[in-house]
C-alpha cells in the first residue's frame, strides 16, 4: 500500500475566503456581477448586440458593439443608460462615470 503524500488539504470554505480577501479578485467578481446586469439596462434589443467589454482608467466602462450603428444608438441613449445603471451601482459600490461604445471590441460568440 502507497504511503499518503498529501494531507494538509484546505477546506473550500477556507479557499473561498482567501480569494475574496484578495482585493483584484473581489474586484473581479464584483465587475462580472455588474456585467450580469448590462442586459436589463439596455433591454433585449441591444443585449444581443452589445455586451460589456471591460473597464477602462477614470471608472469608464467599454462596451463592445456589433457595428458603428449599434454603438450610435447607444451613444444616444448613454445619459439614460447611465441612470439606469445607479441601482446597480449602488448596491455592489462601485462607480461608472462614463459608458464608450467600441465596435472594434466586438467579438461573435
Amino acid at each position: 500500500m502507497k504511503k499518503a503524500i498529501y494531507t494538509d488539504f484546505v477546506q473550500s470554505s477556507e479557499l473561498i475566503e482567501q480569494l475574496m480577501g484578495q482585493k483584484e479578485f473581489k474586484k473581479a467578481v464584483t465587475r462580472s456581477n455588474l456585467c450580469k446586469f448590462w442586459g436589463k439596462i439596455v433591454g433585449s434589443k441591444f443585449a444581443e448586440k452589445s455586451k460589456p467589454y471591460g473597464m477602462g482608467a477614470n471608472a469608464v466602462m467599454i462596451i463592445a458593439c456589433e457595428n458603428a450603428a449599434v454603438a450610435q444608438e447607444l451613444q444616444l441613449k448613454k445619459f439614460q443608460l447611465l441612470e439606469k445603471f445607479q441601482p446597480y451601482l449602488q448596491s455592489l459600490k462601485m462607480s461608472v462615470k462614463d459608458l464608450r461604445f467600441d465596435a472594434k471590441k466586438w467579438q461573435a460568440g
